[in-house]
């Protein structure tokens, strides 16, 4: 009974204790641990694809003495261009002017520098899905008065290109993680958690072959020779592993 009494009594003087100085404080130690143990690998996919699409730059260069006559010529060779292609086969749609500029042009031989004429620069960008016929626009284009074909590009469309992207980095990561394993294993290292993943896309197109001059007007003996090669799509895949 005594001893009740006591425990009682300390009881009360704690709870004194507490209401007069508020809770008594309390410490925990916190530590936070971080790995910095980290294994990574690299792994590389590819995939070639014959490109499905050419994409051709036309130029067209007019001077005349006045805007007028350079407009009419440029606008009478643009029309004449757009006709033919048509007539080849190529839509609306993928024959397109990218550029148009109008220029004056000086003498400065007398040191003045007086305007002598105006010049247009425009160009077309056409897209060709039949590479057959590839040869028949550049030449056609250069009988109707384009003077310059460049930029000539080949590619894969957008849905074609995704499918071959997907291969190349199913192939990347099977082989970085492959990898990760055997050194790995030869190493003595024991893997933990994939902590991380790093892609880089690298698509390249072999070299494409001319066999005759894609500028000045073509002639009846002259006839542009065009091989599009081959599309590679290259993807690195970066795999980072805890080690335990």
């Amino acid at each position: 009974m005594k001893r009740c009494g006591q425990i009682l009594l300390i009881s009360l003087a704690i709870l004194a204790l507490l209401k007069f100085f508020g809770p008594l404080p309390l410490s925990v130690n916190s530590i936070i641990t971080n790995k910095t143990n980290v294994f990574s690998v690299s792994g590389e996919g590819s995939v070639t694809a014959v490109p499905d699409t050419a994409t051709i730059n036309l130029g067209i260069t007019i001077s005349k003495p006045t805007v007028k006559e350079a407009q009419t010529e440029a606008n009478l060779t643009i029309k004449k261009i757009q006709e033919d292609l048509k007539k080849l086969g190529i839509p609306d749609k993928n024959i397109k002017t990218i550029n148009y500029n109008l220029n004056p042009t000086y003498d400065w031989s007398s040191g003045k520098g007086g305007i002598t004429g105006y010049q247009i620069n425009t160009n077309l960008e056409v897209k060709v899905t039949d590479f057959d016929k590839i040869n028949e626009v550049i030449d056609i284009a250069t009988a109707d008065g384009a003077n310059l074909v460049g930029n000539l590009q080949f590619s894969v469309n957008d849905d074609k290109l995704k499918e071959l992207q997907k291969q190349a980095r199913e192939e990347a990561v099977k082989q970085a993680k492959q990898k990760a394993q055997d050194l790995a294993n030869v190493s003595g290292l024991k893997l933990g958690k994939l902590i991380d993943v790093q892609e880089a896309t690298t698509p390249s197109i072999r070299p494409l072959y001319l066999n005759a001059a894609t500028t000045g007007k073509a002639t009846d003996q002259e006839e542009t020779k065009v091989a599009p090669g081959e599309q590679e799509i290259k993807i690195s895949i970066t795999l980072s592993y805890e080690t335990l």
